[in-house]
């Protein structure tokens, strides 16, 4: 049921994920990443996703650190870097996210991108920490189809999750078909489209209906379509607002209207021409 923030998806290792988390991309390491991580968790925030490429795995740990909510409450993801990829450098640039969070062991730990030639060795690193221990899940992000099929070809374990751009104007159905065939959890990263679609006529029509704003409804429709999603914010007040999304639901013909949207554009790079 998605009826309040501690709502939880199973992935298919049994590990229970929050719906809805807190992405920290572009905020500053220190006083702007720790108070909003501070101000998540206050909110009732239980996920927090970083990367070693953000610059700020230390704040978060700190927020982490001086919250008062158990370690065992929280789901602290995190992401291997395209240049550390590789098996023995993915470990070790693990263990330094690790020290930099502050943390004895990862929720989810995820190839940031697909580096070709690299992903297969790197995801054999990721299925080593989870054996391990030191993860309680693995997954991918950015992955197209293609990289997701040549993965499976070798892999002993399926990612769990698959972090992709998601919003309105990229609906990504049959990358999001395939991960729902393989039982793999789709996540959005960039779900309002850095801001680009809160002025969406047909979007706040849909919010007006609801009383709710156009960045609510969307990360509404994130939940309804089967999405994780990570919206990011340094501001309390929308952190707040975010969050505030478990109180209604759109119809069936709403999200019908809102799928309608895509016109495959993306905001980000493309996986395929990505320049690693």
């Amino acid at each position: 049921m998605l009826n309040s923030i501690s709502s939880t998806v199973s992935l298919h290792n049994g590990i229970d994920m929050p719906w809805l988390g807190l992405g920290v991309y572009k905020a500053e390491d220190g006083k702007q990443v720790i108070d909003a991580v501070k101000a998540a968790i206050r909110a009732g925030y239980r996920s927090i996703d970083t990367a070693a490429i953000y610059k700020n795995e230390e704040g978060v740990g700190q927020a982490i650190k001086q919250s008062e909510i158990p370690r065992e409450q929280l789901f602290i993801t995190s992401k291997v870097w395209n240049s550390d990829q590789g098996f023995e450098s993915t470990l070790r640039a693990f263990e330094e996210s690790l020290a930099r969070l502050n943390l004895d062991y990862l929720d989810l730990y995820l190839i940031h991108w697909p580096v070709e030639g690299k992903y297969k060795e790197t995801w054999r690193a990721l299925e080593q920490l989870y054996k391990d221990g030191k993860v309680r899940a693995i997954g991918v992000s950015n992955f197209h189809v293609h990289h997701l099929q040549d993965l499976l070809t070798e892999a002993e374990i399926k990612p769990m999750v698959n972090q992709v751009e998601f919003h309105p104007k990229l609906f990504q159905e049959e990358l999001r078909n395939f991960c729902r065939d393989h039982q793999i959890q789709f996540e959005a990263w960039s779900p309002l489209m850095h801001g680009k679609l809160l002025d969406n006529e047909l979007l706040t029509e849909i919010a007006n209906k609801h009383n709710k704003t156009v960045a609510q409804v969307i990360l509404r429709w994130d939940l309804q379509s089967g999405v994780v999603t990570i919206p990011k914010s340094t501001k309390e007040h929308r952190i707040i607002e975010n969050a505030s999304i478990f109180d209604f639901e759109l119809t069936n013909e709403e999200m019908r209207t809102i799928n309608d949207l895509n016109e495959d554009l993306r905001f980000g790079p493309d996986p395929d021409n990505f320049d690693f």
